[in-house]
Parts: structure tokens; C-alpha cells; sequence
């Protein structure tokens, strides 16, 4: 029986565990806290996550708890258009999700052949020539077939393997909430789209419908601010009133969103990515090798939502590839295909960051007046790599 490591419980390392077990691999999935517990917000999936879904068998839990986004368009803070909404084709439209409902749509698709140990935080990996790849903690040392590092952007494994990749600031900092129904129940129909002022940002979007227990177990509204600098050290109280405080006047929803929102709510984040990519996603070792998996890999920006698809693509396309080659040629064809995938979302991901960066009077002139076209074009080919993804044959 062929054995795995699996290095992080995210939504990557829980993807990637369950597949690989469904194909008769024993998985051994490592979690650095005492217990894996997701964000108490959502997350975005474009039609190439959904379909990476789709390829590792969760599809049918997927349907039960997304709910399709369309599209909202793009205004400044005084309410003004700048790109109006569109009709989109069915096929190019993403849908958003609760974390922690995805998170127990992956927890259920693990079965008996991953073993789940938490509290463990590895240190050091292992990828010689003639040894078997594994990991260790500094009392234990984990070995296996393949070793898979899945623990995100501040990867120890990665640090070990490609230390020339180094996370950086993108610059800014972002806020996420989920907003229950009957907290804003005067919304459902006013949410969705952007909102786009200097260094700020505002998104918006229904979670689920209003009263139906059908679409999403944790509805409501979910909404994302991002804003230029550091992120806030001061506590979640004092963090809501500064966010209440920059978007003061900006077009509904959003006084009556943060206006909704509580304290505990609020998920921050400060915003980091890989720079350079590291060189190699696959390292072959003795039988097997290493493989570097979701953020660990490419960490970037959320600004086009490629995150969490691109984590699901990698799992869909490791497991095809286990499926139909030995290792570790499988490594190696790994890393041929997710390399260049990662590094043209993540170039288009740095594209629309520059645009959503744009500070000072004649600047944000300048992009509002050319933002009818290039943000078209650029959501255009964010959503041509979206669709055009397919997992290996």
C-alpha cells in the first residue's frame, strides 16, 4: 500500500488527503494546532475550483451549499459606475461558500485510511537521493511513499527546499465577515459587486438564500475590505470602528453591512505572497518526493479569488497524475504542470493588484477613466484561465 504525508490541515491538505485515500493510499495528515478548525467567513470558488471539486468527488456536497455569485459591477465610493453590470455566461460565473461548510463537505471526504494527528508541529524535511522522503517535529520522524506540504504561505518545508522564495507584503490588509440574515434582513437584494476608492476596496455578496435551508447551513451576507498598509494590531472593537470610520459615505450596502456587523465577526488578514515562486513545486526523493501544494506553492493576493482553486487544482491534478504514473515520475510531471499554471495566475493576480493599489488624485483620475476597459479585459482573462483549466487525462 502506497503511503502519503500530508503537512497542514487547510483546505488544500484536507483535499488532497481525502482524494489520495479514496485511491487506496494510506494518509497520514499532519496539523500543527491542537485541533483544524476553518475561518468563520467564505470563500470564492471560479468555475476551475468548482471543477477541481468536481474531479476529486466532492461535487455533490459542493451543490449543496454554494450559491452562485453574479455579476455586480464596479463603483467609485460616491456611487458612480465605472464598469456596469454585465450578463456573464453561465459557465464563467463563480459561486461563494461558507469556510466552515466547505471545510465539513472535506472533513466527511476523508474516510478510514487518513489518519488525522493534530498538535504536531513539523520542523524538518527530508528529500535525499536513496532515503525515503519524510518530515519530523524533533521527537518523531514521519515517513512515507510521498511527502506533501500543504502548510501554507510560512511553509517550513518550503523554507527547507526552495529558500530563495521568500513571503513578502503585498501592501495592504483585509477584513472578512459573514453577516446572519436576521441581522440585515433589509439586504438581500442589495448586495453584490465592488467598490473601488484609494487603496480601498469593498465586495460584497449573498451567502445562501434568505430562509432556505437548501442553498447553505451558515447564510447570510459575506463581504471583504481591503485597504492599503499594515494590518490593524489594535482589538476587533477598535478594528470595526476604523473600518466604519474609512468607509463613511461610501454607497449602500456597506454603511448598513459594518453598521451589522459585530466585533467577533470580523477575520483579519494581512495580505503576503511568494516572491520569487519557488523554482521547483516537485522534488523527487528515493522512492517518491515532496510536493508543494496550495499556498506553500503560490501564495498571492486575493484579488481575483484563484486561491482556494488554485489549492484544489493542485490536489486534482497530484491525484490524476498518482493515478496514472509511478513514482516519482509523477512528481516531476507535478511540477510540469502546476508550475506555469501557478505563474500565470499569480502575473495576472500582480496586474490587477497594481490597479486596485492606485493612490493619489491624477492616478485614480487616470485608472477611473480607463478602468471601463482594462478591468473588463483583465476579469476577462482571470475568467478565460478560470474556465480553461482541466485536470490532467
Amino acid at each position: 500500500m502506497r503511503t502519503a504525508v500530508v503537512v497542514g490541515g487547510g483546505l488544500g491538505g484536507l483535499a488532497v488527503s481525502g482524494a489520495l485515500a479514496r485511491s487506496g493510499w494510506q494518509v497520514t495528515l499532519l496539523e500543527r494546532a491542537d485541533r483544524i478548525r476553518p475561518e468563520p467567513a467564505a470563500v470564492v470558488l471560479w468555475p476551475n475550483g468548482v471543477r477541481a471539486l468536481r474531479t476529486l468527488g466532492l461535487g455533490a456536497g459542493l451543490d449543496a451549499i454554494a450559491t452562485v455569485l453574479s455579476d455586480g459591477g464596479v463603483r467609485r465610493p460616491d456611487g458612480h459606475w465605472l464598469v456596469q453590470p454585465r450578463p456573464t455566461p453561465a459557465e464563467r460565473l463563480p459561486v461563494v461558500v461558507h469556510r466552515e461548510d466547505l471545510h465539513d463537505a472535506l472533513i466527511a471526504g476523508l474516510g478510514e485510511r487518513v489518519e488525522l494527528r493534530t498538535g504536531v508541529t513539523v520542523r524538518t524535511v527530508r528529500a535525499a537521493a536513496g532515503e525515503r522522503p519524510a518530515v519530523g517535529d524533533g521527537r518523531h520522524t514521519y515517513e512515507a511513499d510521498l511527502v506533501i506540504a500543504a502548510d501554507g504561505t510560512d511553509s517550513v518545508i518550503r523554507r527547507q527546499l526552495a529558500p530563495a522564495s521568500g513571503v513578502v507584503s503585498s501592501g495592504c490588509a483585509a477584513w472578512r465577515a459573514v453577516i446572519p440574515w436576521y441581522r440585515a434582513p433589509s439586504l438581500a437584494d442589495a448586495v453584490g459587486g465592488e467598490i473601488l476608492g484609494a487603496g480601498y476596496r469593498f465586495v460584497s455578496a449573498s451567502l445562501g438564500e434568505r430562509g432556505s435551508s437548501g442553498a447553505s447551513s451558515r447564510g447570510g451576507i459575506y463581504w471583504m475590505a481591503t485597504a492599503a498598509g499594515a494590518a490593524r494590531p489594535e482589538p476587533p472593537e477598535t478594528q470595526l470602528a476604523l473600518l466604519r470610520r474609512w468607509y463613511a459615505g461610501w454607497p449602500a450596502p456597506v454603511d448598513e453591512l459594518l453598521a451589522a456587523t459585530e466585533p467577533a465577526d470580523l477575520v483579519q488578514r494581512e495580505i503576503r505572497e511568494l516572491r520569487p515562486l519557488p523554482r521547483a513545486f516537485g522534488y523527487p526523493a528515493g522512492p517518491g518526493g515532496v510536493v508543494l501544494l496550495g499556498d506553500a506553492a503560490h501564495a498571492m493576493p486575493p484579488h481575483l479569488g484563484q486561491g482556494a482553486c488554485l489549492a484544489f487544482e493542485d490536489a486534482a491534478t497530484l491525484a490524476a497524475l498518482l493515478r496514472e504514473s509511478t513514482l516519482p515520475d509523477a512528481v516531476v510531471a507535478y511540477d510540469r504542470a502546476r508550475r506555469p499554471r501557478a505563474a500565470a495566475v499569480v502575473r495576472q493576480t500582480r496586474r490587477m493588484s497594481a490597479v486596485l493599489r492606485t493612490r493619489g488624485r491624477l492616478a485614480l483620475r487616470a485608472r477611473d477613466a480607463a478602468l471601463g476597459t482594462i478591468t473588463p479585459r483583465l476579469l476577462g482573462t482571470a475568467a478565460s484561465i478560470a474556465t480553461q483549466w482541466r485536470p490532467p487525462a
